[in-house]
C-alpha cells in the first residue's frame, strides 16, 4: 500500500509508497490497516482489486470503511466516528472524501453499507476478544 494507496515511487509529501500505512489484519478483501502517522486518514488507491480498507484511529478503533472501484481508486467512504450532521455513521462519495457530496449530499448507509459495517465491528472485536 503506498504512501496515499498503493503504487510506485514518492508520494508529494516525500513519503516512500508502501511507508504511509501498516497493515494490522486481513479478512478475505478486508484489510484493516493504521497510518504510521497521527493523522486517520483513509488509503486513496489500492492495488487489490475489490479490497475495502478499514482504517483504525488513533483509539485504535475502526475509523473509516473505505470502498475502491475498477481502477482501484477510493470511490465511496463510511465515516464511523465524526457526526456529519447528527449522522452516524454515514457515507461521502467520490476520490477525495466529500466532492461529490455537496450535489449528492452525505447519505445514510445502504443495506449492503451497514451489513459490512456489523460485519467489521464482529471480525475487529473478535480479533481483540471483545466478544
Amino acid at each position: 500500500m503506498g504512501g496515499r494507496g498503493a503504487s510506485s515511487g514518492i508520494s508529494d509529501k516525500g513519503v516512500p509508497y508502501g511507508r504511509e500505512y501498516t497493515s494490522v489484519l486481513k479478512s478475505s478483501n478486508i484489510k484493516f490497516v493504521k497510518k504510521n502517522d497521527e493523522s486517520a486518514s483513509a488509503p486513496l488507491e489500492t492495488m487489490t482489486r475489490g479490497r475495502v480498507y478499514v482504517t483504525l484511529g488513533s483509539d485504535g478503533e475502526p475509523r473509516y470503511i473505505s470502498y475502491h472501484d475498477n481502477e482501484n481508486k477510493r470511490n465511496k467512504t463510511v465515516d464511523l466516528k465524526k457526526a456529519h450532521n447528527g449522522v452516524l455513521p454515514h457515507t461521502h462519495h467520490g476520490y477525495e472524501h466529500n466532492e461529490n457530496d455537496t450535489a449528492k449530499g452525505y447519505a445514510n448507509l445502504t443495506t449492503e453499507e451497514k451489513k459490512m459495517v456489523a460485519k467489521v465491528k464482529k471480525i475487529w472485536h473478535n480479533k481483540k476478544g471483545d466478544r
